[in-house]
């Protein structure tokens, strides 16, 4: 069914036609990348670098062809390059200097949970900070802009799929929350071979044409890391804060910084470390070892003048309860462990909901 979808789409971007050459899109080899999941279509132009800007007619007219196919859910079209020697990246700018208007406008405060590396209990974190705000009555949302490693739906418990009303996606409910991720999209094995464009284009995809409606807070759940996705939040959704995710170790905190620098680099404030990991307790004996050493991040918070937020210990039901799809907030509303996540949930939303209220607003007479 996909391959028959893939190459209705093929067929109907042979009417959009390349400019330069004077050929369709397809027969002048521009088409990369075409993927087709459950009706959802992502695809890149491949233009020459200086010829962008006046391209963009071009990849419109892409992006509605393939959205006019019968069975076609919603689709997205990228420019994108490639060069040899690709030049250095710019600075990313932010608001309406970006490149398209801002998203999610309905969101009182955008929240990025981020990791300078893999395996500290970002995600974890995340799902436990939004679940937690949702239990304190708040509208939420939680957006996995993980691509490559969705793990929401692990996490969440759930492999429903979503529905579709026209053009726009409805979000998945579950624990008081509204959420998308990829993977609620695709087979639970199912690799994501993308380049950075088709990844940027997912991305502005389930944040401008996912149903979210009106919310007081969405909580996005970052990929490890200072790439594109980074760059691709900053720019398109006003994002009132970050909160980064660390391990007590040297490494992890050297991590830890280069994602703190990342986000002040495109005025993305930082609402605080939180230390993950911070120690191990023994279920048998409660006996304390700092595995992975303990206080690291409140001491890189002081030096780089953020908040520290609190610590959350490395215990074996959060990691159980995490990979049953039922966050420790929800299952142990009563352990220290979830009433830390509720104490550093509502610190982040009072700073959040206070930097988001003191941004200026646009009013249009």
């Amino acid at each position: 069914m996909a391959d028959d979808l893939a190459a209705a789409v093929t067929k109907a971007l042979t009417a959009v036609k390349d400019p330069a050459s004077g050929q369709d899109v397809v027969s002048a080899s521009m088409v990369q990348g075409l993927v087709v999941r459950d009706g959802m279509v992502h695809f890149a132009l491949q233009v020459a670098r200086e010829a962008a800007a006046s391209m963009e007619p071009v990849r419109a007219a892409a992006e509605a062809a393939a959205r006019a196919v019968p069975g076609v859910i919603s689709a997205t079209a990228v420019l994108t390059a490639h060069r040899a020697e690709a030049p250095a990246r710019p600075a990313a700018p932010r608001g309406p200097a970006g490149p398209g208007p801002m998203l999610l406008s309905d969101v009182r405060a955008i929240i990025a949970v981020a990791s300078g590396k893999g395996g500290v209990g970002k995600s974890t974190t995340a799902v436990n900070l939004a679940v937690a705000l949702a239990a304190d009555g708040l509208k939420v949302g939680l957006l996995d802009a993980d691509i490559y490693g969705p793990s929401l739906p692990q996490m969440l418990g759930t492999r429903e799929r979503p529905r579709s009303e026209g053009q726009r996606i409805t979000p998945l409910s579950r624990w008081g929350l509204k959420a998308m991720s990829i993977g609620f999209l695709v087979e639970e094995e199912t690799p994501m071979i993308w380049r950075g464009p088709m990844v940027m284009g997912a991305l502005e995809q389930m944040m401008g044409q996912v149903a979210w409606g009106p919310l007081d807070v969405m909580i996005v759940d970052m990929p490890p890391g200072t790439g594109d996705a980074q760059l691709t939040m900053s720019q398109r959704v006003p994002l009132a804060g970050a909160v980064i995710v660390s391990t007590p170790q040297d490494v992890a905190l050297l991590d830890a910084r280069r994602g703190v620098r990342m986000f002040e680099k495109v005025n993305v404030p930082v609402l605080g470390l939180i230390e993950n990991m911070s120690f191990f307790c023994c279920p048998n004996c409660n006996h304390r070892s700092d595995i992975f050493s303990h206080g690291g991040a409140r001491r890189e918070a002081e030096r780089l003048g953020v908040e520290f937020l609190g610590e959350l210990p490395l215990k074996l039901e959060i990691r159980e309860l995490a990979d049953a799809g039922t966050p420790i907030v929800m299952a142990r509303p009563d352990s220290e462990e979830a009433q830390s996540y509720r104490r550093i949930a509502r610190r982040v939303w009072e700073k959040a909901a206070a930097k988001a209220d003191a941004a200026p607003k646009i009013v249009m007479e």
